[in-house]
């Protein structure tokens, strides 16, 4: 699960409670529930001074103790990255290829080797975020006038992915993009990572049916993937509504009922029922190369302050009604489900 929320929400008074209703820390809530691995986010710079090394470092000890792996995800920006947007970092903005190039080196190995050096190394790395249309643009940019190319792109990943390996040799590397049930973009999008020499141990899709399709089309695309390049595939993030009630004023993300997936409701057993469906993806993957599935923040529940703009502390939280603790902090069932899953 993706628990990059986790320090900030807490700073702000989240607490997090078993079924039952008794309190608990949320670590040992997701370790009880199953949870295998948590997936963390690392931001360059960022202007509320969470999601960097600073921060994953004790989170990192946290999750050690109770037996759940480490996954960082480089997302190589000062705030998100996503298919829309891959802002370079403010301090590398007047870099060149070769700076950049040595800025993604030195990036990755220092928080990897940080967390080597604590006794906490990493298990798993992903050298971007949903990196469709490349990274630290325009420079890493693969489609458009005024993007820099494949050859940047792949120059960069490289970096990354070298860095990863010379400060923690066991990890496993992922490359990850947001097109679960397009295989068209994945094809092309792998195909030139692969014919460019680009070495990675596993295939990372973002998978929401809000935006990616029907699972049948996830279905065919991870298989095909998984064939065609001989390589685990992996559902990096995956998420579905338990309400589509709101806590805070912001406009949440799933709000309408047109936007749900026929048969899977906006309850907790809805979204519980989603999750299964998903590890049914992950666990008919042709040769047994599904490795597992991620739900996104679904630890990211409502408090004043940890919204979703890191250089506005006004802002709100539009996932609230995703999150895998309901509006009175108590874990869903979603969260059983989850760590139910064996690859």
């Amino acid at each position: 699960m993706d628990i990059s929320s986790l320090p900030k929400d807490e700073a702000h008074g989240a607490v997090y409670r078993r079924a039952d209703g008794r309190r608990d820390d949320p670590i040992r809530i997701l370790a009880d529930a199953g949870v295998t691995h948590a997936r963390l986010k690392v931001w360059v710079n960022p202007a509320d001074g969470y999601n960097n090394k600073r921060h994953i470092l004790p989170l990192a000890k946290r999750l050690r103790r109770a037996g759940i792996g480490i996954w960082v995800d480089f997302h190589y920006s000062d705030t998100w990255a996503d298919p829309s947007h891959q802002t370079k970092p403010a301090a590398w903005a007047d870099l060149d290829v070769a700076g950049l190039t040595r800025a993604v080196y030195d990036h990755t190995a220092d928080v990897l080797g940080a967390l080597r050096r604590q006794g906490t190394p990493a298990d798993l790395v992903q050298i971007g975020n949903e990196i469709n249309g490349g990274l630290l643009w325009p420079t890493g940019k693969n489609w458009g006038d005024d993007a820099g190319g494949w050859g940047n792109l792949t120059t960069f990943l490289k970096a990354g992915l070298n860095a990863a390996h010379d400060t923690t040799p066991r990890i496993r590397t992922l490359l990850h993009i947001a097109s679960g049930g397009d295989n068209g973009t994945s094809r092309w999008w792998y195909d030139n990572v692969v014919a460019d020499g680009v070495d990675f141990d596993v295939i990372a899709q973002s998978y929401y049916p809000f935006w990616h399709g029907t699972p049948d089309a996830a279905a065919a695309n991870l298989a095909d993937l998984a064939t065609r390049y001989d390589k685990p595939v992996l559902i990096a993030e995956t998420a579905y509504p338990f309400t589509l009630q709101s806590e805070d004023a912001t406009n949440d993300i799933m709000y309408d009922p047109s936007q749900l997936t026929p048969g899977y409701p906006a309850t907790p057993a809805g979204q519980s029922a989603w999750l299964r469906t998903v590890a049914d993806l992950m666990a008919n993957v042709p040769g047994g190369k599904g490795l597992g599935y991620c739900y996104w923040e679904g630890v990211w529940t409502y408090r004043p302050g940890d919204g979703w703009d890191p250089t506005d502390p006004t802002s709100g939280n539009a996932w609230e009604n995703l999150a895998l603790f309901d509006f009175r902090d108590r874990a869903l069932p979603g969260l059983k489900t989850l760590g139910g899953y064996r690859g």
